[in-house]
């Protein structure tokens, strides 16, 4: 069997704003590879100007959040590295049981490549200061540049959602049988091992 393979666009992006993009991401993936009957869920992110569809199921979102809470300890470990997460879609087949064993093997069918590239921004100083006078309002080019950083990531990010609905319709032959009352192919969350 084929694994499609789909490296996303690398998207730069701080550390607090990690968990609203993976989850934007993970979420779009498995919403378009969900089967079944599914309780669409519209989220809206707190950062920005976007609304992404979940699954609406409860044990789904725990699992994808607690994938993102190690992804996040690892960035923390290793700062001012590239970094990847993969979802990876599967199907579990038997082996041929032999004496002492009774195994059954995973066939990836569908990996996605997730790929941020997480920035140091200068920590922010606290309004208060111990100087009187400021000549120059550093916080209003500040602001500038804040936002205009923030309207480059949230096109970067719209740009890898359009790469995910593409992806998704353009390829579907590698995509296995539904077996019947099955919502959702069984699925990982990984770091590559370079990563880890």
């Amino acid at each position: 069997m084929n694994c499609e393979v789909c490296q996303l666009k690398e998207l730069e992006v701080e550390h607090f704003e990690i968990r609203e993009v993976l989850r934007c991401i993970l979420h779009t993936i498995v919403f378009h590879r969900a089967l079944g009957l599914v309780r669409p869920k519209d989220v809206d992110l707190e950062l920005f100007e976007i609304t992404y569809v979940q699954c609406g199921d409860v044990e789904l979102e725990k699992k994808i959040d607690e994938k993102i809470d190690q992804f996040i300890s690892w960035v923390e470990k290793h700062p001012n590295k590239k970094s990847q997460i993969c979802l990876s879609f599967y199907e579990v087949k038997s082996k041929q049981p032999s004496w002492f064993t009774n195994k059954t093997e995973r066939l990836y069918w569908e990996q996605w490549y997730v790929n941020l590239n997480v920035t140091q921004q200068p920590k922010q100083h606290s309004s208060k200061s111990h100087h009187t006078k400021v000549v120059v309002d550093p916080g209003e080019s500040a602001n500038e540049e804040r936002s205009s950083r923030r309207a480059m990531v949230e096109a970067s990010l719209r740009e890898v959602l359009f790469q995910i609905i593409k992806f998704v319709n353009e390829k579907k032959d590698h995509v296995p049988p539904i077996s019947e009352g099955v919502i959702y192919f069984p699925y990982e969350i990984t770091m590559p091992r370079k990563f880890q």
